[in-house]
Formats: structure tokens, C-alpha cells, sequence
């Protein structure tokens, strides 16, 4: 898509409530995603986080540090490639996050002055869930299929012992 800075579509937020802080923001937004917003001139990754977080990082390498970040912080949604089998998400999505949403079809993101791209993502997206609270919130929206990120293998393994 060559360009790194992509509203979430307003039918992804608007089921998921408010958020406190969105930490990478795009500079230009024609609807805030959070009450709180750090663009790239900011350097979301360096500032404190605190409260409810709205992510939507850039795809891309980067995506893994504000996942680390997001999975510390504890409190949030994110909202990233369906690419279950990447070191990524072994690392900072399965066992360290609560839920995962699998969103129906591919959404179509939006320009910074609020336009719908005429394409869709060109990939599957998730939105993932840390803390309780938010993965309850995923599982009332409508958006999509939720599955636990946390192993339920573990209760089933320690019963067979």
C-alpha cells in the first residue's frame, strides 16, 4: 500500500467504545480513535501509556515493538494482520493476550483525510485484546469469530497428568 499512515475504519471503533490513548496516531485524522493521541513526531514508543489503548501500529517489522509495548501495558485492542503463525504473534499475542477477533472480510482502511480506499486490506486482520474488560468487548461487537489467546491446551494438560 506504500504508505504507513491508514485510518481505522470507523465501523471497526465505533462497537469497541472509547479509548484513553491511541499512541500512533496518524498526524492528519479527520475522527479521533482515542481521548489522547502521540503521532511519529511524538514517538508513541517513548511516551507513557496509560489507560485504555487503541493500536493500530504500522505493519511492517515495527508492528512487533508496539506489541511488546501493548502486551506490557496490558490495557487495550490492537488491531494487526491475521498472521497467527509469525514469530510476532507467538510472542506478543498467543499467551499474552486475552482474545483474539478475526474480523469478517477485509476491511477497507482509510486515507488521513478520511477517504475509503477503494481497496481492501489485501490481507486477513485481527483485533486482539489484552486485559478481560476488552476481550468481553470483542465478543459483544458483531465484527467477527473471538478465540482465547491463552492456551486453554494448559487446564486439558494438566488434567491428563
Amino acid at each position: 500500500m506504500k504508505n504507513d499512515e491508514w485510518l481505522t475504519p470507523p465501523e471497526i471503533l465505533r462497537p469497541l467504545g472509547p479509548f484513553d490513548l491511541d499512541p500512533c496516531a496518524p498526524i492528519l485524522r479527520p475522527w479521533p480513535t482515542a481521548a489522547k493521541h502521540f503521532t511519529v513526531l511524538d514517538d508513541g514508543l517513548a511516551q507513557p501509556w496509560a489507560g485504555r489503548v487503541w493500536l493500530n501500529p504500522p505493519f511492517g517489522r515495527e508492528a512487533v515493538k508496539w506489541l511488546r509495548r501493548m502486551a506490557e501495558h496490558g490495557n487495550g485492542i490492537a488491531l494487526i494482520p491475521a498472521r497467527t503463525e509469525t514469530n510476532m504473534f507467538f510472542e506478543s499475542v498467543w499467551g499474552s493476550a486475552d482474545a483474539v477477533l478475526f474480523l469478517k472480510g477485509r476491511p477497507h482502511f482509510h486515507y488521513v483525510d478520511g477517504q475509503r480506499a477503494a481497496f481492501n486490506s489485501g490481507a486477513p486482520i485481527c483485533l486482539v485484546a489484552y486485559g478481560h474488560s476488552n476481550a468481553e468487548t470483542l465478543a459483544a461487537t458483531g465484527l467477527g469469530h473471538v478465540v482465547p489467546a491463552r492456551s486453554p491446551a494448559t487446564n486439558f494438560l494438566k488434567d491428563a497428568a
